[in-house]
């Protein structure tokens, strides 16, 4: 009997038991249907097909085209209630007194699109057209003046296309302000942009060096400071627009926009849309940054939006806006898997409003081991993919594209950066230092930044000899810094730091050749040197044999040694230098690489290489199957047919660009039809001094194009799945046996 019971009792457990794991794989079905649909709602979103979604490389191919068009232009996003402003301001700008500089200063919270509005009108095709002359100068609240005044500068010789002034570098800010104010005098009527103005103190002094000159010149700038926007403007009787937060109908536009594609609100999700919408309090910034987070949750699951909603609950209730806005950035943050948690807190390494290079931050991501292997992608394609997820959820901003949607570059919102910092220091993740005194963190140091600075403080120096740096993994220079600091902290890492993986010494020009130090750093991977003054690469470049990124772009090398060939974890390898370009080889010159640099199977980027020794070095790079960027200059006309040859088994290649010796040579062309694989993935290739007879039958990838320039003018010819070719003609060239003239157009299909 008790035996009878005792099983009783054991099955109406067991059935409890199974009961309860029925309803917990019910859940997971439940959320598996989620997810699926969920990941189908990514896909129509991201502009990816089903087929495409099969390989993870064609999905991070396609999330950048739909990134260029919707995430990365998410300025247009932006833009919603900002016409009537921008043709406010517009007229302002255009109307008034000739004679007199006049200011129009913009002014208002953080978050809430100053900066975008301004960008707005200074790109205005009318506001172009009457100001020929123009600038955009970012301040922030930390800015090195004299950095200011040189970049000005070389902003405005850019802008009128005259090379940079290479005496500036010496100049003291004096002799800065002179040379800005006796350019603007003589360039005509112009309009200059400072962007996140803090202190008056800061128009006092550029203000001399701006000249009234009677041609009816303006400046607009943007601050948060009311007593800024209104001393900016009492001298010229300037013009101060306060900007105002969205309107609800403006504000539930743009969350719409970001989370349903312009689309309607399910109406069992309006309550609580309406409820998290009301926080934002009508800010751009912070729509955007919640709409991000919301666009990937299940519209199907209310209550994954009411956590949402609670979340950003009570504590906010009597908050400033400012404190609103860092909370629910703050919110975005955590709602991030850990892999991009940590790539966003790596921003923290730049300074405030800095331009970042998206290829130089995905590659920083790569070195430092935030990016996990997937099948299928290469290591580049995944950080790339990376990039696109924190633009799309709005925690990144794109301000550039290059080619083919590919980002160029990027920033962070100065309220986003300020709870990145804050996060970044709680974790310990990365020191940065300027030159001046500071608190040194108790912890071991495994991230030094150095910021852009003019400080010679010696007893911050002294402080710093004092440091231990024995765990750094990473030593990175960020701007032109002073160059006393920058050595003498390089020869702090680099006698103690033997673990150091990441040497990053960008736009350092007084570093003329690579310390003896660095070659004993065994476990160094990423070596960044754009930009120095380095002009040789010693034999010893052989015993870094972990070495996976190597940047010599923009330096004086022009040739590799062969001991570069033991660095078979090599990667990226760009080496050339710039020059005018109007030279012969097209503005870059290449480095000459070793004879066996096919042996380097591990190359994704290599660019730009010499190939006037010879069709040797043309074979070798057929072997290096993993290639997706190529850049080749002085080839030879004799060497076309081995380029395509070696051409054909790149199946991987992206981007390819070949320029040749002489020009004008009416016999020698580059045959690029039916044997070339290559080109199917290839979003962009570039033949300078080249004829390509009947394009019409290269297949490029969807969006991709070829480029020719035969006579100094240009030949762009798109070709789409469609297997139709577009080519525009702006010089006058030959393709096959039609001549076109200038500004005509031909399709051929």
């Amino acid at each position: 009997f008790y035996g009878s019971v005792r099983r009783i009792f054991s099955s109406i457990k067991n059935l409890r038991a199974r009961h309860r794991v029925a309803s917990e794989i019910q859940g997971i079905k439940s959320r598996i249907k989620s997810i699926s649909e969920a990941h189908q709602r990514y896909q129509s979103e991201y502009g990816i097909s089903a087929q495409a979604s099969n390989s993870l490389s064609a999905v991070n191919n396609t999330t950048w085209r739909y990134s260029r068009d919707d995430a990365l232009l998410v300025e247009e996003a932006k833009l919603v209630g900002i016409d009537q402003p921008k043709n406010h301001l517009i007229s302002e700008l255009l109307e008034g007194d000739d004679h007199q500089l006049k200011v129009v200063s913009v002014v208002g919270m953080g978050g809430l699109g100053k900066t975008t509005l301004v960008k707005k009108v200074h790109e205005d095709p009318e506001v172009r057209r009457h100001f020929p002359v123009r600038a955009w100068v970012t301040v922030s609240e930390t800015c090195d003046f004299q950095f200011l005044l040189k970049d000005l500068i070389r902003q405005l010789h850019e802008e009128g296309k005259k090379p940079d002034p290479r005496s500036i570098e010496s100049m003291t800010t004096t002799e800065l302000k002179k040379f800005v104010k006796d350019f603007l005098q003589q360039a005509g009527r112009y309009a200059i942009v400072f962007d996140d103005v803090w202190d008056v103190e800061f128009w006092n002094t550029i203000k001399f060096a701006l000249p009234e000159s009677g041609h009816g010149n303006r400046v607009m700038l943007t601050t948060r400071k009311a007593d800024v926007a209104s001393d900016c403007c009492i001298e010229s009787r300037g013009y101060i627009y306060r900007m105002k937060p969205l309107s609800f109908e403006d504000s539930w536009t743009l969350f719409c926009n970001k989370i349903f594609m312009g689309g309607n609100c399910p109406g069992h999700l309006m309550d609580v849309a309406k409820g998290i919408l009301g926080k934002c309090e009508g800010l751009p910034l912070a729509i955007l940054a919640i709409s991000g987070l919301l666009a990937l949750k299940d519209v199907n699951r209310t209550e994954e939006w009411e956590m949402v909603r609670r979340s950003l609950g009570g504590e906010l209730e009597g908050a400033g806006k400012l404190d609103r806005v860092k909370k629910i950035l703050s919110l975005s943050y955590s709602d991030l898997p850990w892999h991009l948690k940590i790539c966003l807190l790596y921003t923290s390494i730049y300074p405030e409003d800095y331009k970042i290079a998206c290829e130089t931050l995905v590659n920083l991501w790569i070195a430092e081991r935030f990016v996990e292997w997937r099948e299928g992608m290469s290591i580049a394609d995944v950080a790339w993919g990376y990039l696109s997820e924190l633009v799309s959820r709005s925690l990144i901003q794109v301000t550039n594209v290059f080619y083919e949607g590919m980002p160029g570059y990027c920033r962070i919102h100065d309220l986003l950066r300020e709870v990145i910092v804050l996060k970044s220091r709680e974790q310990n993740m990365v020191t940065a230092t300027t030159g001046q005194p500071m608190m040194w963190p108790s912890e071991k140091v495994r991230r030094l930044v150095v910021h852009i600075s003019s400080s010679n403080n010696t007893q911050h120096h002294q402080q710093m000899q004092n440091y231990c740096f024995d765990h750094l993994r990473s030593f990175v220079t960020i701007g032109s810094t002073n160059p006393s600091l920058s050595r003498k902290l390089l020869s702090k890492v680099s006698g103690s730091s033997k673990l150091l993986k990441v040497l990053d010494l960008r736009g350092q020009e007084t570093q003329e050749e690579i310390p003896n130090e660095i070659f004993k750093m065994l476990h160094l991977k990423h070596l960044d040197l754009y930009g120095t003054g380095v002009e040789r690469v010693p034999k010893a470049i052989g015993k870094l044999q972990h070495l996976e990124y190597l940047n010599l772009g923009k330096t004086g090398v022009r040739e590799l040694p062969m001991e570069i060939l033991k660095l078979q974890n090599l990667r990226f390898l760009k080496v050339y230098q710039q020059v005018d370009p109007s030279d012969d080889d097209y503005g870059f010159h290449g480095f000459k690489a070793p004879s066996n640099m096919g042996g380097l199977l591990a190359l994704q980027t290599l660019s730009y290489i010499d190939a006037s020794s010879g069709s040797i070095i043309i074979k070798e790079i057929g072997k290096l199957t993993e290639l997706r960027e190529l850049g080749i200059t002085k080839l030879r006309r004799e060497d076309g047919k081995e380029l395509c040859s070696s051409l054909a088994n790149l199946i991987s290649l992206q981007r390819l660009s070949a320029d040749s010796i002489g020009k004008g040579d009416d016999h020698d062309t580059i045959d690029l039809n039916h044997h070339h694989p290559s080109l199917s993935s290839c979003s962009r290739a570039v033949f300078q001094g080249w004829r390509v007879p009947e394009i019409e039958e290269v297949a490029l990838k969807e969006n991709g194009r070829v480029e020719m320039d035969e006579s100094g003018g240009g030949c762009i010819a798109s070709s789409p799945k469609t297997n139709s070719a577009t080519t525009s003609i702006t010089g006058g060239v030959t393709i096959g046996h039609s001549a076109l003239e200038p500004s005509s157009r031909a399709v051929f299909v």
